[in-house]
């Protein structure tokens, strides 16, 4: 807290003097004593006006226009209100944005001489004393507007630098505290006009409960401006703040009373001359519940409604990002205490049809107890467009067993307030293929598959491997095709044939492809795609740990032709004044060769439209060239990933988000429909399917069937195509490469960390809980 120089002016001494001598003789000698001191008082006024500034109070900053206020969040339209955090629900203004009638009310019930006296009413004093210690009357304050403002200054700093210690001596009920805040006004008088501390008080003040500054109460009461208050309305503000508790409107019970509180605040703006008779008259008679609009408050995430995950994923960012301070705690104020109007990436129209989607998919309260998480990102941009979660976001999850709730953004990454992440399973295979066209191979060569290899044979730089043997199987616990391509490896989901590609990369060139599309690990702290638990064999069919916003972002780059972006949430923050502070950065860059792109995207659109593909659940309508790739991670979850070109990625999962090993994604009804074995083609592809079809109409997305040609050096001739629409296999020249080869080192001696064993598991961690992913299931 603020303490007095030790040095004094002889005018401050004066004051100090004749104020301290004045408060004693009152509290020694009565009305008498007073009354022979009360000349010296008036002329303290006086010679108040010329103080010079030795009566500063050290490390307070009393800026009139210097309030802590609340931060808005926006969709990207920059005018739909997603939340507001707050330490105190404030927005500053002008007092030129403050009517008449609201300035004249708290004056009129404050302090009427206001505008006469140079900081402390000193007939307001000792009317005060006479009242509260001679007559014994109801306590009096005798405070000034100004003396107030400098009241509540002091409490804020207090309550902001957390010193209790500070707190209490700001509001402590003696005579040092009132001498205190009457040398501070004295003070305020000379530096600032009377005008800005009326617009410093009406900005500090608190109107009711968790209301503060009377742009806010206008708001909260009257569902208008500061600027726009009425006789009545700015009566009924003006009244609350000798108890903001009991005089709060909005609380039915206090109506009465508040109603007393206004009709006196009329009455005293009628004595002033502020109103007429007739003005008094009328708006006396009105009843207060028929001129109140209460309109509800809102702090943080948890009344967001269905934006309130994408809130959170916005504030995760903000205390996250060095833009906003140097330390999460810098950060946690400047949301909370800087005035920051935030204008996020959300898409109204996508964030509606994700939650929409979400729930008629999975309802909230479905017997099945099945999460479905959706993400969706905007190609070439970065910007995260929202979020589809059949829960309802609850902060305070902690302290209910509603089983529809969560405190988790299943979307994204832990430290944005997600989980640990998911494997995807097959997913994951647009990136094999990826890695394969960087090598400079065709995707039509054919190759040996099996269903067992010796882990050494993945073996890489930072990858050895062991001599166990990791076994794997196709779809349903079904063996291999032998030869087969990586194109049809892919267009079918086998794991088979991506075991065998991977043999010939080595481990590290598919996790450096990943990266380069945009992948990371979902966990805090073990992002990186190199972590032991996740460089393993199984990663090739999808066993990794991962959010669904990262997918998005992954499928986003091959919507954009190779631009990869890094996810924001925001396009803009703008303080108070109006200066903008730097937001992160989607840094997008030409990330894979467009042709290695087309190639792929004509690839998993082969994946959809023909027969022995694997994902003909997902076509879009009205002949919309459909991109997607389905996912399936033994009985644990299903996934659907895809893209509109240039338009909009979009993921999908479905699954025990909390317990999967547990509670397995087979022999299960979802919402009404039973299936001994669910994929990603059974309700992930379909729910993806939904929400691209409503998205492509509501934005009127045009049709651009030109994306997805493939570029001739990745497509060699030792594959014949089969039209699209024949039943007839496809046929295969001799030219195949043999089982095993590989470009990598093999020691068969050291296990990276996790080594996946015989079953595939690699100690996959989702939300906390580990699960064993089966290598036999991962291939729709």
């Amino acid at each position: 807290m603020g303490r007095m120089p030790k040095k004094k002016s002889k005018t401050a001494s004066r004051v100090f003097a004749l104020a301290l001598a004045y408060l004693t003789l009152c509290l020694a000698g009565g009305v008498v004593s007073s009354l022979f001191m009360l000349p010296a008082i008036f002329g303290a006024n006086k010679v108040a006006q010329a103080m010079v500034p030795s009566l500063e109070v050290e490390g307070v900053d009393f800026d009139v226009t210097d309030l802590p206020q609340k931060s808005t969040i926006y969709a990207s339209d920059g005018k739909t209100q997603i939340a507001q955090f707050y330490a105190q629900n404030r927005v500053v203004v002008p007092i030129k944005d403050i009517s008449e009638p609201m300035q004249r009310a708290v004056v009129a019930r404050e302090d009427r001489r206001f505008f006469s006296h140079s900081g402390v009413d000193v007939q307001g004093v000792m009317r005060a004393f006479v009242q509260t210690y001679l007559v014994k009357g109801s306590t009096q304050g005798g405070s000034s507007l100004t003396q107030q403002y400098v009241k509540n200054v002091l409490v804020m700093k207090a309550m902001n630098d957390d010193d209790p210690i500070a707190q209490y001596h700001a509001t402590e009920d003696t005579l040092s505290r009132k001498m205190r805040e009457m040398l501070i006004a004295v003070q305020m008088e000379k530096q600032y006009s009377k005008l800005e501390i009326l617009q410093g008080y009406l900005n500090i003040a608190q109107f009711g409960r968790g209301v503060y500054g009377v742009e806010t109460a206008a708001q909260r009461y009257f569902n208008t401006s500061a600027k726009n208050l009425n006789i009545v309305q700015a009566a009924t503000i003006a009244a609350i703040t000798k108890n903001p508790q009991q005089f709060d409107p909005s609380v039915e019970a206090n109506q009465p009373e508040a109603e007393r509180q206004r009709n006196t605040v009329l009455q005293l703006m009628y004595q002033e001359g502020y109103i007429t008779k007739a003005e008094y008259d009328e708006n006396r008679q009105i009843p207060i519940k028929d001129t109140l609009n209460v309109q509800k408050l809102t702090m943080g995430c948890q009344n967001a409604g269905d934006y309130a995950f994408f809130c959170s994923y916005v504030m995760n960012k903000i205390l996250n990002s060095k833009e906003f301070g140097a330390t999460a705690a810098d950060r946690d104020k400047l949301l909370k205490e800087g005035g920051l109007s935030i204008v996020t990436t959300l898409d109204l129209d996508a964030s509606d049809l994700l939650m929409k989607t979400a729930r008629s998919t999975i309802p909230p309260n479905d017997a099945s107890g099945m999460e479905i998480v959706m993400a969706s990102v905007k190609p070439g941009t970065g910007e995260v467009l929202g979020f589809g979660i059949n829960r309802t976001y609850d902060a305070a999850q902690g302290d209910s067993n509603d089983p529809t709730h969560t405190a988790v953004n299943y979307a994204v990454d832990e430290v944005d307030g997600g989980g640990s992440g998911f494997p995807i399973g097959s997913s994951w295979k647009p990136i094999n293929l990826i890695a394969w066209m960087q090598a400079g191979r065709s995707i039509n060569e054919n190759l040996q598959t099996s269903t067992a290899y010796v882990t050494n044979q993945f073996a890489c730089a930072k990858y050895s491997g062991t001599t166990e043997v990791w076994n794997v199987q196709n779809a349903l616990g079904t063996g291999t095709v032998n030869p087969e391509s990586p194109f049809l490896g892919l267009l079918r989901s086998h794991n088979t044939t991506q075991a065998s590609m991977g043999t010939i990369l080595g481990l590290c060139k598919v996790a450096d492809t990943a990266k380069q599309v945009g992948y990371h690990n979902a966990m805090e702290g073990r992002e990186d795609i190199y972590d032991p638990a996740t460089l393993n064999p199984p990663m090739l069919i999808g066993a990794v740990s991962v959010s669904p916003l990262t997918m998005a972002n992954v499928f986003a780059t091959y919507a954009a032709n190779g631009v990869a972006c890094t996810p924001i949430a925001m396009t803009k923050v703008t303080k108070s004044n109006g200066d903008e502070i730097e937001v992160p950065k989607a840094n997008c860059h030409q990330a894979v060769d467009s042709g290695i792109i087309q190639t792929l995207a004509y690839t998993l659109n082969q994946g959809v439209v023909r027969p022995d593909g694997a994902g003909g659940s997902a076509q879009l309508d009205g002949g919309r060239k459909t991109f997607a790739k389905t996912g399936t991670n033994g009985n644990t979850y299903v996934t659907t990933g895809g893209f509109i070109p240039n338009q909009i990625a979009t993921f999908v999962l479905v699954g025990d988000a909390q317990d999967p090993a547990h509670h397995p994604i087979e022999n299960i009804a979802i919402n009404g429909a039973y299936h001994g074995y669910w994929d990603g083609s059974t309700i992930a592809a379909p729910a993806w399917k939904n929400f691209m079809n409503a998205y492509a109409a509501k934005k009127k997305l045009p049709i651009d069937n030109d994306y997805g040609k493939p570029d001739s050096k990745y497509m060699a001739t030792s594959y014949s195509s089969t039209p699209i629409g024949s039943k007839t296999k496809p046929t295969y020249s001799s030219n195949s490469t043999a089982n095993g080869t590989t470009n990598s080192t093999t020691n068969g001696t050291t296990t990276q960390g996790n080594a996946a064993n015989a079953n595939g598991t690699n100690g996959t961690t989702t939300q906390g809980n580990t699960t064993n992913t089966n290598t036999n299931g991962n291939t729709n």
